[in-house]
């Protein structure tokens, strides 16, 4: 059993550690907004600072929203690297800026440490049941070390190269997600828009080449008018604003993520930032002046 830190206990944190605590390893923990009672009655040990859980533990996780939130945790007063000493390692299970990743990595080298990014997919739902996808970038041998932790709480683990490559790869995911719940929002509102009944509809596509797991889950959400996250757009904003950045940094010209995000920033703009990013589609139905879910 290992000696793990766990820093940022949130929404999907908290039962990222929770599985790692049932897994029977030794977690300290440590939170800007708390840690949840239901981790320390499991055994966990609540640290004043991320010093502190650098100190204690072998093996640190960082999970906190942004690219700034991870830079004061590891680099801040009382920060990781303040107490990380040579051969422990750092894994940042957030989704953050790959270009920042590479320069976290090469600080936290440079003290003997090593550094896996390991950003995840699958949302609240795939963090309580241990159905992650993570995506990986990092030293072969340090990722073979830590892989154990992440079939903890994960099932689809994947080491996809260097520092960096795992938050590249989160990018690209997100990419391809808001341009799926793009375009079934244009379906869907396009078939309501017409007499058809877009509950039927999504049933008739779910049986062909057109079926994704946005259709299914997501679809239904815009029929039923469930938009309550789920994931929220405000996060979704932040992923494309790095895709976008990204993007510039490199030169690739991305035009419909670029157009996902102005879906989104119209919601945003509407009091939606805290809706489920399958709210993406009230954006169209009010360039459309129509509601799927209501047939006017």
């Amino acid at each position: 059993m290992q000696k793990i830190g766990f820093i940022g206990l949130g929404i999907m944190g908290a039962p990222m550690a929770g599985h790692l605590i049932a897994a029977g390893h030794t977690l300290y923990l440590h939170s800007r907004s708390g840690v949840p009672g239901e981790l320390t009655q499991a055994g966990g040990t609540v640290c004043a600072s991320a010093a502190e859980v650098a100190r204690n533990a072998d093996i640190i996780i960082t999970m906190v929203p942004d690219t700034p939130h991870v830079e004061e945790v590891l680099f801040g007063a009382n920060g990781v690297a303040s107490a990380i000493t040579a051969g422990k390692v750092v894994i940042d299970m957030s989704s953050i800026s790959p270009v920042a990743t590479k320069e976290f990595a090469a600080k936290i080298a440079a003290l003997g440490a090593h550094y896996i990014d390991a950003p995840v997919s699958g949302g609240e739902v795939g963090a309580k049941a241990a159905t992650l996808t993570i995506m990986c970038g990092g030293d072969e041998a340090v990722f073979e070390r830590v892989k154990p932790l992440f079939e903890k709480m994960g099932k689809n683990i994947t080491l996809v190269g260097g520092v960096g490559d795992g938050q590249i790869t989160k990018v690209a995911n997100q990419i391809i997600v808001a341009l799926n719940i793009e375009a079934v929002s244009e379906a869907l509102l396009l078939a309501a828009k017409a007499g058809a009944d877009p509950a039927r509809v999504r049933q008739a596509l779910m049986g062909g080449f057109a079926n994704s797991r946005v259709l299914e889950v997501h679809g239904e959400r815009m029929i039923k008018r469930t938009f309550n996250p789920g994931f929220r757009i405000e996060l979704h904003q932040k992923d494309l604003n790095l895709a976008l950045s990204t993007a510039r940094a490199v030169g690739v010209s991305l035009p419909n993520t670029a157009t996902a995000q102005e879906l989104f920033n119209s919601c945003a703009a509407q009091g939606g930032s805290q809706w489920d990013h399958s709210g993406m589609v009230r954006a169209l139905e009010r360039l459309a002046d129509f509601e799927i879910g209501t047939g006017a």
